[in-house]
């Protein structure tokens, strides 16, 4: 979790859901163990989320005006998400912990913001309790079957495969796109 929170994009929805069933459904463990998983999921989110804040703080706005196209962010980007910041941090903080994809990289533009650091972990713990243990109770309840679950997804691992590869061009297609007429 504090890798993902880290603006490394490896999933919360593979972590948690996996430690919820071999950490307490395989290993016979009652549903109170779920809970302590996902408070042990929100603190490595704080974790991670803290090296991301600091990343942003240090090097900030002028880092990503000068090298954003790099990333495939535009400066009008880096300007609606400072407005954005300055209006609603808070809950941002807080609802961007809970949308996956966003999850992973809103601890960045906090930091560039220089959002209040206390409210930033507040809202960014409260907003990762629930997300960690509701996967970690999703992996707990699901866990078991999920060789059934394997079975019935089996026909549609080269069709999501195809999606997911389109989507990364496209995105990476339209952002070069962007960047090229803002220049």
């Amino acid at each position: 979790m504090a890798i993902e929170s880290a603006c490394i994009p490896l999933p919360s929805e593979i972590i948690m859901p996996l430690a919820g069933w071999m950490l307490v459904a395989d290993k016979g463990l009652g549903w109170e163990y779920i809970l302590l998983i996902g408070l042990i999921g929100a603190m490595g989110n704080l974790a991670g989320s803290g090296v991301a804040y600091w990343a942003g703080a240090r090097f900030g706005r002028g880092f990503l005006e000068h090298y954003g196209k790099y990333f495939l962010i535009t400066s009008e980007e880096i300007a609606r998400t400072d407005h954005w910041f300055q209006k609603y941090g808070d809950v941002t903080a807080f609802f961007s912990r809970l949308l996956p994809a966003v999850r992973t990289f809103i601890s960045l533009p906090a930091g560039i913001a220089r959002m209040n650091l206390k409210r930033f972990f507040a809202f960014s713990f409260l907003g990762a309790l629930p997300w960690s243990t509701g996967l970690a109770w999703g992996g707990y309840l699901l866990g078991q079957n999920w060789e059934k679950i394997r079975e019935v997804m089996r026909p549609f691992d080269i069709p999501i495969v195809i999606a997911g590869v389109g989507l990364v061009v496209w995105f990476i297609w339209s952002r070069v796109r962007k960047i090229r007429a803002e220049r």
